[in-house]
């Protein structure tokens, strides 16, 4: 097991490490000059090589990224180029708006998805069934942004039951906070817990008819044990290998329900980042989200022991 920690930590830096080169170089291979922006009606020779200077743009690529990765490990991002702010303030302000959004619409998404996954591969051929295979249809049909305003005009305008935007922190207003946050967890969470429901259905139905479920029915089990301790615990595999992934890309990737329902997270600090040619800001956005990414497909990897004990993490072949 700490031969296999070791190894899968290693891999890990070094992913992290080369990611941490292609998002430096991608930044500044993008159109457009920051310092232009920055100028406004001065754009005078001099003024853009004051800006270039003062932002270090006028050195050499290697000596700039030498002393990105040196401020990055010491946990310095830089400052705003259009702001002067730094970035790990305005990261500290956005980053746990989009992580709690992305955490709750997880776990909205494994609770429906993994719910209707059992119900219809325990109800095959039933009416269920088609319920949940047809709402999980819609669930990968239906556009984000089209479910979000339709739930902003009917839920929130026309039957005031939620806030059509805004956010409240959570440490302020627990329970407002949960008011602003729910509906675009719901919204965020819908196509995603129609890939679960799909998955954990198919999972389900091979555990159902392997030679394991058989021999504990024959032994007399209930038929929810059978099915809970037996045929989902092994679904599950493909189930946390699912949301591991989802929720990486759910923390860089909501930025669509962020900006319908007007949450100042990830997702508007990104944007505007991009169109203002923020390179700190956008350097630092990416590089948190391959981490997370890093992270999480980590700790997925050791939750497939704690799932299935027959699954061997040491490292070595089977």
């Amino acid at each position: 097991m700490l031969r296999y920690l070791l190894t899968r930590a290693w891999q890990s830096a070094l992913t992290l490490l080369l990611s941490t080169v292609v998002v430096f170089l991608g930044v500044r291979a993008l159109p457009g000059d920051p310092a232009l922006a920055l100028a406004g009606e001065d754009r005078s020779p001099e003024a853009l090589a004051a800006i270039r200077h003062h932002y270090g743009l006028d050195q050499p690529l290697p000596l700039q990224f030498a002393q990105y990765v040196e401020r990055m490990a010491q946990g310095d991002f830089g400052e705003s180029i259009r702001t002067g702010i730094p970035v790990s303030s305005m990261l500290t302000t956005a980053l746990p708006v989009t992580v709690e959004l992305a955490v709750l619409a997880i776990l909205i998404a494994a609770v429906l998805g993994v719910g209707a996954g059992v119900l219809a591969a325990v109800r095959r051929g039933h009416p269920a069934e088609w319920l949940a295979n047809g709402l999980a249809l819609v669930g990968l049909s239906v556009p984000h942004f089209w479910l979000g305003l339709l739930a902003i005009l009917y839920l929130s305008v026309a039957a005031g039951l939620f806030p059509a935007s805004g956010f409240v922190p959570i440490l302020d207003d627990p329970v407002d906070n949960l008011h602003h946050i729910v509906l675009p967890a719901v919204i965020l969470g819908t196509g995603l817990a129609a890939i679960i429901m799909r998955q954990t259905r198919s999972a389900m139905l091979d555990s159902l008819s392997s030679d394991y479920v058989r021999t504990a029915k024959a032994k007399g089990l209930r038929p929810r044990a059978v099915v809970t301790r037996h045929a989902l615990r092994n679904s599950l595999i493909v189930v946390v290998t699912i949301v591991g992934l989802q929720l990486g890309g759910l923390i860089s990737g909501a930025v669509v329900t962020e900006q319908i329902f007007g949450l100042p997270g990830f997702g508007k600090m990104t944007i505007d980042a991009v169109f203002q040619r923020d390179y700190p800001v956008i350097q630092a956005v990416v590089l948190l989200t391959a981490t997370a990414y890093i992270v999480i497909n980590f700790l997925v990897d050791l939750l497939y022991s704690v799932i299935d004990p027959r699954i061997r993490v040491t490292g070595d072949p089977a």
